[in-house]
C-alpha cells in the first residue's frame, strides 16, 4: 500500500479520527466479510481495502455522517456503508458525498424513486427490456443486458424503464462481488428508432448519467453497444457531454461484428442471440429474484420519507439532478440533432 493510498485514511475531515481515538467498530448488522481470498487481494490492490481496517473505516464514516449530515435519513449499517466506501476507495470525503448525493438522487426524481418495488414492474420486466445474463465475465462482473428495443412507447413512459434499471442495480449492488469486481452493462440497439430514440432527451440523458456517475455505488467497467443503427450518433451526442472522460473511454460500438465483442465478452457466457453457447437468452431466471425481493424493497423505497429539504440541503444534487425543467428539452430540439446523424 502507498503512502497516498493510506493517507486516505488521514484527510483532514477525518483527521481527527486516528486509531486510538475513534470508538470501537460497531457492527449492528453483525456484519461479516464474504469476500473470497482472492476478491480480498483484488479489493486491497484496486480500492485501497485493508481488511484490518475496514470496520474502522465504516466507523470513520459513520461518525462522519453523524457529525456533518445529522438529518440524512440513511442506514448506518456496516454492509450498507461499505458499499460507498469501495465506490470510491476508502476515500472517506468521497465516500461521504456519494452517500448524500445517493438519498439526493432519489429524492429529487419521484417519478423514478417513488413506490420502485419488483411488482410496479411487471410489464417492464416481462417485456425483456433488461435482464442479467446467468454468468459473469473473466473478471467477475456480472453482465446487465439492455435491449431498448423491447420497449414499446405507447404501452408506458420511459421512466418506467428507468425505474427497472435502477432496480436492477440496487439489487446487484447488495453482493459484495459486485461492489468489488463491478459490472458490465451489454446494449442491443437493434431495431431502435429515430422516434423511439427521441424519447431519451438531454434533460432524461443528464439525470441518469449523474445518477450512475455520481449518485450510485457501482463501479461500471464497460458498456459494449451492438447492433446501433446510425441513429445511435445522435443518441451518443446526446449522452457524451455528460460523461467523464474515464467513463465515455469504456464505451465500445461493435455494430453487427460479434467477433469484436467476443474479444471483450467471450461466447461461453453469451446467449446465442450475441454468437454465444450460453443457450437462448431467459429473462425468466432474473425476473425471478428481482420479484422475490419485493419486501426488501418496499421496506427501503416504498416507506414514508423525510422532507426533500432535510436531505438536499446538505449538498446539492450531482449535476444534472436539479428537478428544474430544461427549457431545449422539446421533442423537435430533440429530433433536429437525431435528423442530423442521416
Amino acid at each position: 500500500m502507498s503512502e497516498e493510498s493510506d493517507s486516505l485514511r488521514t484527510s483532514p475531515s477525518a483527521a481527527s479520527l486516528s486509531e486510538n481515538e475513534l470508538p470501537p467498530p460497531s457492527a449492528p448488522a453483525g456484519y461479516v466479510c464474504s469476500l473470497t481470498e482472492d476478491l480480498v487481494a483484488k479489493a486491497r490492490e484496486e480500492l485501497q481495502e485493508k481488511p484490518e481496517w475496514r470496520l474502522r473505516d465504516v466507523q470513520a464514516l459513520r461518525d462522519m455522517v453523524r457529525k456533518e449530515c445529522p438529518n440524512l435519513s440513511t442506514s448506518l449499517e456496516d454492509a450498507f456503508l461499505l458499499r460507498f466506501l469501495r465506490a470510491r476507495k476508502f476515500d472517506y470525503d468521497r465516500a461521504l458525498q456519494l452517500l448524500v448525493n445517493y438519498h439526493s438522487c432519489r429524492r429529487s426524481w419521484p417519478e423514478v424513486f417513488n413506490n420502485l418495488r419488483p411488482s410496479a414492474l411487471k410489464e417492464v420486466l416481462a417485456s425483456g427490456f433488461l435482464t442479467v445474463l446467468p454468468h459473469t465475465d473473466p473478471r467477475g462482473c456480472h453482465v446487465l443486458c439492455l435491449r431498448p428495443d423491447r420497449w414499446i412507447p405507447s404501452n408506458y413512459p420511459i421512466t418506467e424503464n428507468i425505474r427497472a434499471i435502477y432496480l436492477t442495480l440496487e439489487k446487484l449492488i447488495q453482493s459484495e462481488e459486485t461492489q468489488v469486481n463491478g459490472i458490465v452493462i451489454l446494449a442491443d440497439y437493434k431495431g431502435v428508432s429515430l422516434s423511439k430514440a427521441s424519447h431519451f432527451g438531454p434533460f432524461i440523458a443528464k439525470k441518469v448519467i449523474g445518477i450512475l456517475q455520481d449518485g450510485f455505488p457501482i463501479r461500471i467497467k464497460a458498456v459494449h453497444v451492438v447492433n446501433e443503427p446510425r441513429i445511435f450518433k445522435g443518441i451518443f451526442a446526446i449522452i457524451k457531454p455528460f460523461l467523464k472522460e474515464k467513463i465515455a473511454n469504456r464505451f465500445f460500438l461493435h455494430g453487427s461484428d460479434l467477433n469484436s465483442l467476443h474479444t471483450n465478452l467471450p461466447r461461453n457466457i453469451l446467449p446465442r442471440e450475441y454468437g454465444g453457447t450460453a443457450g437462448e437468452l431467459d429473462i425468466t431466471a432474473w425476473n425471478a429474484v428481482l420479484l422475490a425481493s419485493e419486501e426488501d424493497f418496499v421496506r427501503e423505497f416504498c416507506q414514508p420519507g423525510p422532507p426533500c429539504d432535510s436531505i438536499l440541503g446538505q449538498a446539492l444534487p450531482p449535476e444534472g439532478l436539479s428537478s428544474e425543467a430544461p427549457c431545449d428539452d422539446s421533442m423537435r430540439a430533440v429530433k433536429s440533432q437525431l435528423y442530423s446523424c442521416y
